[in-house]
């Protein structure tokens, strides 16, 4: 019986690192350490038109959109301040949507997201990130 034991008992920590997850995220100022990822999933990858900040500005809640430009810091746990030429837009990016990538400010990026307005404020709720080679 204690073998048996032993024996799940060292399956079990041997098996742990088969389920480690990747590391990514933002890397600018007020970064924190790394974060978790959860292995990356499929998905629709039809094609969808780029807007600006701007043009976000105007669109309706829960309106899906795409944008390109560069994350200038981090403002909270999941909270990022997103720049295009047009001007800058508050995101928030869940941990399990960087996949494994590291994203400096100098880093030109791709997300896609709903548009998330409240009362006074205008955000974007982010589903990908892709960086722009």
């Amino acid at each position: 019986m204690m073998k048996k034991i032993t024996l799940a008992t060292l399956i079990t920590l041997c098996s742990a690192t088969a389920f480690a997850q990747q590391t990514g995220g933002f890397s600018g100022p007020s970064a924190q350490e790394a974060q978790t990822q959860p292995a990356a999933q499929g998905g629709f990858t039809g094609t969808t038109a780029l807007s600006t900040v701007k043009d976000v500005q105007t669109m309706k809640d829960e309106q899906w959109v795409m944008l390109e430009g560069f994350l200038d810091q981090r403002v909270d746990h999941d909270k990022y301040i997103f720049r295009d030429s047009t001007g800058t837009l508050n995101v928030e990016i869940d941990g399990k949507r960087w996949q494994g990538q590291n994203v400096s400010p100098k880093d030109k990026i791709r997300i896609e997201g709903k548009v998330d307005k409240d009362w006074n404020s205008v955000e974007v709720d982010v589903k990908s990130v892709k960086v722009i080679k």
